[in-house]
């Protein structure tokens, strides 16, 4: 057992089939072929911890009203051996389900019992899986849209590892086709600017105009001169990205490093043309019929899976296009790799590529269904309410370093979270690094800072956390402490969620919802000075927060700290 809500449901559905199965025994209703049993949680507590509506999606079949069909399979439900109480009529047909507090305390015994590794689950069971993010263009610095991407894409393989599956990071580099030519291009004409003046050659129209560009000639310059001012352009350029690409791919793997996120894989969009996978791909396509030459050029078909324009994938110059690189590559992940899913985190503009893509890998005879394309917004920077564009550090457009080093790792990752991927993002410097309860993250690491806090006053006291086998854990009976078990229970379903939906904003939610239960208990329910077998079962409670609080902050690569200056050992009341 390590999901007390899945198995709840379970319990629920195996009972409600019973049920029916006896009713129908009895003559109360038609044989019927029953779907499956869908358990929600009621929005109104008072409706109980579970509800379905499976008497509504029987009534052609049994040709009865709905809540007379709930009534049948309440009277004939059989609720020994189960954590289920009492179970009534609502509405126009619902069940809803009352369940008795021994499950709170036996979720209880589970967190201790399996202490950091509460909330993992064997959902994936294994199933191989890789997540690919950020794979940002390797000619330029890390911009705000890779942050979000970064945080999404790391936070995703982290749930589906905490899921049960076998998961990859991995980071494409597109050190190949026209953005490396052009890359060439644009360093090639500010070193001849830097040698010879600016009006002596002019920059490309399309080419890169970041300062880095300019920043790197510079160095080359002062540290190999005008070495290259007399060699073949083509020699030029080759050798000028040969020395800035390096160090600007050094710098993103640094710049993630310093955000939290450590790649399994790192891919190189150069190595399937230096090893032939993308002419194969490329014959592939062509010999199966999936090719046309139109104007000089090659196009892939993707008309025929029902895309609206089918996409070139050789140019008319004979170079192939990025999606044919595309292509190859996602061959490489699912034929040679033998991925069993492939996720890939795209910025909203991508959002056209994502039909072609999935057209090209069911050309390539894979199940389109095991790519899934993860489509996240926009993010605006906001400081003292005004938008934050560019660095006053630098003069430059915010980089993720720069984000970084206004309001550290911790904030960054956890405001990146707070929305579903695809919602835009204001993104409140401010308040990222504001000590006060306005500020998620720091509500969340103070509530686990005070826990932390007063377990270690109470310590000092000789009072320590005790032993289950010695806890009557039933006397947790009120409201505060009920309701943050409930929360704390269901961390585990969290995870099964974020994990089927690809939202780990769930968690952010979460943890935030845990922490305020905790303070609303923390409130109302003293733990030292109470009688000492209450105090301590509340102590098994407030250690338990502790654990799941640090499990979700550790799983989002989030610091989990033991003390802050709002959690200082005068401000903790529980040890006075």
């Amino acid at each position: 057992m390590e999901n007390f809500i899945a198995k709840l449901k379970q319990e629920i559905s195996e009972a409600v089939n019973k049920s029916l199965e006896k009713a129908y025994s009895l003559g109360d209703i038609p044989k019927c072929e029953v779907p499956e049993i869908l358990i929600e949680i009621p929005r109104e507590k008072e409706h109980g911890e579970f509800s379905t509506n499976i008497a509504m999606q029987l009534t052609k079949q049994v040709q009865k009203p709905p809540r007379q069909t709930a009534e049948i399979i309440i009277k004939n439900i059989d609720l020994s051996g189960t954590y289920i109480n009492k179970v009534e009529c609502a509405g126009p047909g619902f069940i809803n389900f009352h369940l008795n507090n021994k499950w709170l305390y036996d979720a209880l015994r589970l967190i201790q019992a399996r202490k950091e590794d509460y909330g993992k689950i064997s959902l994936g069971n294994g199933t191989k899986v890789m997540v690919e993010f950020v794979s940002a263009n390797p000619t330029g610095p890390l911009h705000m849209g890779n942050a979000r991407g970064g945080a999404l894409g790391d936070c995703i393989a982290s749930v589906l590892e905490a899921a049960g599956y076998d998961v990859t990071r991995e980071f494409y580099i597109n050190d190949a086709g026209n953005q490396i030519e052009k890359f060439g291009k644009s360093l090639e004409a500010r070193y001849l600017q830097i040698l010879q003046g600016e009006d002596a050659v002019e920059f490309p129209e399309d080419g890169y105009q970041g300062e880095d560009i300019k920043d790197h000639m510079q160095d080359y310059v002062a540290k190999y001169g005008d070495k290259l001012l007399n060699v073949d352009q083509a020699v030029r350029q080759k050798q000028l990205v040969e020395y800035a690409l390096p160090i600007n791919i050094q710098r993103i793997k640094k710049g993630l490093e310093d955000y939290g996120i450590t790649y399994d894989v790192w891919f190189s969009e150069q190595s399937l043309y230096d090893s032939g996978e993308l002419e194969e791909t490329l014959s592939f396509i062509k010999e199966n019929g999936y090719a046309v030459e139109n104007d000089g050029a090659i196009w892939f078909k993707a008309t025929e899976f029902g895309i609206e324009k089918d996409e070139v994938i050789v140019r008319n110059n004979g170079l192939p296009t990025y999606f044919a690189s595309d292509i190859a590559y996602h061959k490489n992940k699912f034929l040679k790799r033998k991925f069993d899913w492939v996720i890939n985190l795209l910025g909203a503009d991508h959002h056209g590529h994502v039909a072609r893509m999935k057209a090209a890998v069911s050309a390539l005879g894979i199940d389109s269904n095991k790519l899934d394309v993860v489509l996240f917004q926009l993010v605006r920077l906001f400081k003292n309410g005004e938008a934050y564009r560019m660095s006053k550090r630098t003069g430059r457009a915010v980089s993720l370093s720069d984000l970084l080093e206004e309001v550290g790792r911790d904030g960054a990752r956890f405001f990146f979270n707070t929305k579903a991927s695809g919602s835009h993002l204001d993104f409140d410097m401010t308040l990222a690094v504001e000590q006060s309860n306005d500020n998620p993250v720091f509500y969340v690491q103070y509530a686990h800072a005070r826990i932390c806090s007063m377990l270690k006053v109470l310590k000092e006291d000789g009072i320590i956390v005790p032993e289950l086998d010695n806890v009557d854990l039933e006397i947790l009976k009120e409201k505060e402490e009920i309701e943050l078990i409930k929360k704390l229970a269901e961390y585990p379903e969290e995870i099964s969620i974020a994990a089927k939906t690809l939202e780990p904003s769930r968690l952010t939610r979460y943890v935030i919802d845990v922490a305020s239960y905790f303070h609303t208990f923390y409130n109302a329910c003293r733990v030292k000075g109470s009688e000492e077998k209450l105090m301590n079962s509340r102590l098994i409670l407030v250690d338990s927060t502790r654990i799941v609080i640090r499990n979700v902050l550790s799983l989002l690569k989030i610091s989990a700290p033991e003390r802050m200056d709002k959690a200082d050992v005068q401000d903790v009341e529980q040890g006075e």
